[in-house]
């Protein structure tokens, strides 16, 4: 991820809404969300909610699947990746002390999966 890629990304983040649904996208990875159950989950209009998530799409954040009628929506968690670690690349200059309290904050924030992460948002509203 050069620069200008991780000013886009941050850009479409950089909104409250878009960030809310992002953070849903990644947390019912890998099934995803269709954009009309979002727009419910969100209390957001369905065209308010193509809006956000066609920015999102642009900044190469998630991506689509048409399915029948409904267009399924998917965080692209490499591209979350390549964000993190344009941001945190010689975040520490060889000192391991800097980083040390990051990453220990980082690693036990995914201990189990969820079983039916759809579910457990819809229960959450």
């Amino acid at each position: 991820m050069d620069e200008i890629e991780a000013i886009a990304a941050l850009a479409a983040l950089a909104q409250s809404t878009r960030l809310d649904v992002f953070r849903v996208l990644v947390r019912c990875e890998p099934d995803g969300v269709p954009a009309g159950e979002l727009a419910r989950l969100m209390a957001v209009p369905q065209n308010t909610m193509s809006a956000h998530l066609s920015i999102l799409a642009r900044a190469g954040l998630v991506s689509a699947e048409r399915r029948g009628r409904s267009i399924l929506y998917r965080a692209r968690l490499s591209r979350l990746r390549e964000m993190m670690l344009f941001l945190l690349k010689d975040c520490c200059g060889g000192r391991t002390e800097v980083c040390a309290p990051l990453i220990d904050e980082l690693v036990p924030c995914c201990p189990q999966p969820p079983s039916n992460h759809l579910n457990d948002l819809k229960g959450a509203k």
